[in-house]
């Protein structure tokens, strides 16, 4: 079995920052794909920034240039910098990862955590 734990939610000030950290633990050969989720009240569950095992790095529009994604291999644990957060931000945090779980086994199994909230607000 796979667990990823998300921490470093919390309420924090329009412009103010948070780093987000996520680690990947249990049955684990090697992960692939890394990222972080969103999903606000109302809404659909949105990427927000993926990072794969070769380093190629995506984000959403609404965060590029304020939003940063990094992984520590060797800890199975991926980052996300926050900076100048906004209301719009607010919303509950996923963890993502493509884990490939034995080494007989080359397939990738998809998993979440269970989420962080981040709450923007004045």
């Amino acid at each position: 079995q796979v667990q990823l734990v998300e921490s470093g939610g919390g309420l924090v000030q329009p412009g103010g920052s948070l780093r987000l950290s996520c680690a990947a633990s249990g049955s684990i050969f090697s992960i692939n794909g890394m990222g972080w989720y969103r999903q606000a009240p109302g809404k659909e569950r949105e990427s927000v920034a993926i990072i794969t095992s070769g380093g190629t790095i995506t984000y959403a529009d609404s965060v590029k240039g304020r939003f940063t994604i990094s992984r520590d291999n060797a800890k199975n644990t991926v980052y996300l910098q926050m900076n100048s957060l906004k209301f719009e931000d607010t919303a509950v945090y996923y963890c993502n990862a493509a884990v490939r779980k034995w080494d007989y086994d080359p397939r990738y199994y998809n998993y979440w955590g269970q989420g962080t909230q981040v709450t923007v607000s004045s």
